[in-house]
């Protein structure tokens, strides 16, 4: 199932499908699992991330990396930590993470970058929705 590039990625990362005992699940940061400050890219081994930005694609091959599941929606949208957002602003910021990672301008890419692709919309969607509503803001805010 995990055979070639993809299945030599996950078992060099130490990452493997949710479910399968005594491994971590397939969804995570790499570096936020081996607890590295800088992770490597995927797909050219570089250096990896620039902590500056929004560390969406390697630097040097430009190739998509896996999205951050720990980082706070108000981070990823560009907002502050209260419970009154612009959301002209918050609208802006979705559409402009929606051009950069949408699963449609990743159609011609490997199978590893669509499906990072996938999880970065989902991600981007679900802190937009959460975001936009007062009440998912505010219990969002106390959770």
């Amino acid at each position: 199932m995990w055979g070639g590039r993809t299945g030599a990625l996950l078992r060099a990362w130490g990452l493997w499908p949710a479910g399968v005992r005594g491994r971590r699940p397939l969804g995570c940061n790499a570096a936020s699992l081996a607890g590295n400050n800088s992770p490597q890219c995927w797909n050219c081994g570089g250096p990896g991330v620039p902590k500056r930005g929004d560390g969406f694609f390697c630097p040097q091959c430009r190739a998509l990396q896996p999205p951050d599941l720990t980082r706070d929606y108000f981070s990823l949208m560009d907002c502050n930590r209260a419970f009154a957002v612009d959301t002209a602003k918050l609208q802006n910021r979705y559409q402009q993470l929606q051009r950069l990672v949408h699963p449609d301008f990743f159609s011609q890419r490997s199978q590893t970058e669509k499906d990072f692709s996938e999880k970065h919309a989902t991600l981007v969607n679900d802190a937009y929705k959460t975001l936009l509503a007062p009440l998912s803001r505010g219990l969002y805010l106390v959770s």
